[in-house]
């Protein structure tokens, strides 16, 4: 693969991952690159991030990508020594990768704790974790004799030889040992211990690329953005990364909103006062003059599903949702697993977006008496109880996967709050093709209401962008 084929297939790697890269960008990477030379690896890195990546939350995705395309070092990655000390490999003849047995075992695998525990007790540098990261995938990572198609390593192998929960533990001792907090000591180690987690990880992805090319890895180990990663699978450090999205999302969305409230505030033509107005310009229609368009601002109801299975999704979109209030005349919101609860008063606008999160789960506590998803008898509940939010002026907005654990679906009770309202919405968080499987009354929810995918940040953005 020359250096140009490695270039384009870099950027349709990134842009099957969701940043959006164009030709004239690519081009400007290409022009930068040859202004500053490829002698630096580093560089390199800059250089494309500061020509292609548009905002903080597509970097990670940007920098897994170039870690497969363009890797920090090819082979084993094994210290000196051990490479020196290694046998002859029996295929090629050539010292490489030697057998288990030169550089596994009892003795070597506690030698690989105690450093990676001394390192991290000390807080060593980026660098140096990358080193004992690589070190590790190749001496407890590798899995020989694995049949055609399938990859020889594995970074939860070495992750689990490791034991790294163990090691979490003895560094949370040692780091309260030297007078830390127990609070400081675990926050700061589990930092890390998941960024070395994070290191073996991409290291096992390096050398599998290496073997099976990196486009293989790009399409199947290489998450998408945050902002196209479904909300039902998403990971702790996803749904940390989404926090610190939502609001900036927001404002983002809230500005572009007003804007085009703006342009479409003028109402229709007013003929009488543009003819009046053109007798001064010789009969022409200089400046036309337009009827005022009297203003409508939404109320907006939420009803969210917080069952285990969609709380992410419902989470989110209720924060999402209020940190629009100023598109919104007012916004109520409301959780249910078997019966309803109000968790309007937990929102308040400018307060920590953790509070709120905190705030948010202790008011859907009570959401909940058999724990089990109920949808007709929550609907029920909320027509009975808070009938009285729904108005001509109101649009309900309702968040769940519709799996009602084979209940009755109250299809009539659904009936009629959609219709006391302006406007009814169903976001469902799982793919279309899921819907009617199993527990699923999505169909039946859908002829009554309008129901729309929504499974990750792009589609919630583009829906809320349309009903306000």
């Amino acid at each position: 693969m020359t250096l140009l084929d490695r270039h384009l297939a870099f950027l349709d790697a990134l842009r099957a991952a969701g940043l959006p890269v164009s030709l004239a960008e690519g081009q400007d990477a290409v022009a930068a690159l040859a202004s500053v030379g490829w002698g630096s690896r580093s560089l390199v890195h800059d250089v494309y991030a500061a020509t292609l990546v548009k905002r903080q939350s597509l970097r990670p995705t940007f920098d897994e990508l170039f870690e497969l395309y363009f890797p920090r070092l090819v082979g084993s990655g094994m210290s000196t020594l051990d490479a020196e000390s290694a046998p002859l490999h029996e295929d090629s003849g050539q010292s490489g990768t030697p057998p288990a047995a030169a550089k596994d075992g009892p003795e070597a695998l506690a030698e690989m704790r105690s450093e990676v525990e001394e390192a991290m007790q000390q807080g060593a540098d980026e660098e140096r974790m990358r080193e004992l990261a690589a070190e590790a995938m190749a001496r407890f990572g590798a899995m020989p004799g694995r049949g055609p198609g399938m990859s020889s390593w594995s970074s939860y192998t070495a992750l689990r030889r490791l034991d790294v929960e163990e090691l979490l533990g003895r560094l949370v001792d040692g780091l309260v040992g030297e007078g830390w907090t127990r609070e400081e000591a675990e926050r700061t180690g589990r930092r890390r211990t998941d960024r070395f987690s994070a290191l073996v990880e991409a290291d096992a992805r390096r050398r599998i690329a290496e073997e099976r090319g990196p486009e293989h890895m790009a399409r199947v180990a290489v998450r998408p953005t945050i902002e196209r990663r479904d909300f039902l699978s998403m990971r702790r450090a996803d749904l940390e990364e989404l926090r610190r999205e939502v609001y900036p999302l927001a404002r983002r969305l809230a500005t572009r909103l007003a804007r085009e409230q703006h342009a479409r505030r003028r109402g229709p033509l007013d003929m009488r006062r543009t003819v009046r107005a053109s007798i001064s310009t010789g009969g022409v229609p200089v400046v036309t003059h337009h009827r005022p368009k009297r203003p409508h601002r939404t109320e907006l109801v939420v009803l969210c599903d917080v069952s285990g299975s969609v709380a992410n999704f419902a989470s989110f979109t209720l924060l999402l949702v209020n940190a629009l209030q100023e598109v919104f005349t007012k916004v109520r919101a409301f959780t249910f697993v078997d019966t309803v609860t109000e968790v309007t008063s937990s929102f308040t606008p400018g307060a920590d977006i953790a509070e709120q999160m905190e705030a948010l789960l202790q008011a859907s506590a009570f959401a909940a008496l058999t724990g089990r998803t109920n949808y007709g008898r929550a609907l029920t509940r909320f027509r009975d109880e808070y009938a009285d939010a729904l108005t001509p002026r109101s649009s309900l907005l309702i968040l769940g996967d519709a799996r009602t654990n084979y209940a009755d679906p109250a299809l009539d009770v659904l009936r009629e709050l959609s219709g006391r309202a302006r406007h009814a919405w169903w976001l469902n968080p799982e793919a279309r093709r899921q819907w009617d499987t199993g527990d699923s009354e999505a169909g039946r929810y859908a002829e009554v209401v309008p129901m729309v995918e929504c499974r990750n940040l792009v589609q919630l953005t583009e829906f809320v962008h349309d009903i306000a």
